[in-house]
């Protein structure tokens, strides 16, 4: 196995959750991506990452956002229900990384409060 092949599985079977947005947390689990780990990107609806606006815009897709999130299995979640917050918890019950890199309280604000609810109870079943 060549050098390069060892860094690319890296991460190989580390699972992640991705609640990033724009350049800095997109490019982290980016890189973990092509590291190995399995990225689960969770964007916020109704409108997603607000990068998929960024130029440039080709058939309808933002080349930037196609760039920063290669690699990832994505859904879109309405954090105001609960069903979400469900798969949420579904989901922080597999993960070994949880990457978010919203200002502080706006992903509380955008579940009603119960955002860190559903990640903690996970971890703290775990413990």
């Amino acid at each position: 196995m060549t050098d390069t092949q060892n860094r690319s599985a890296m991460l190989s079977g580390c699972r992640v959750l991705d609640f990033t947005q724009y350049l800095a947390g997109p490019t982290v689990t980016r890189l973990m991506a092509e590291m190995g780990a399995d990225i689960i990107k969770v964007e916020i609806a109704p409108m997603g990452d607000p990068a998929r606006l960024l130029p440039t815009i080709k058939s309808g897709r933002s080349g930037y956002f196609v760039q920063q999130n290669r690699g990832k299995k994505s859904l879109c979640l309405d954090l105001q229900k609960p069903e979400a917050l469900d798969i949420l918890r579904a989901l922080a019950a597999k993960v070994d990384v949880v990457v978010e890199n919203y200002g502080p309280g706006v992903l509380q604000k955008r579940s009603n409060s119960h955002f860190e609810d559903c990640l903690s109870d996970e971890t703290e079943q775990d413990s």
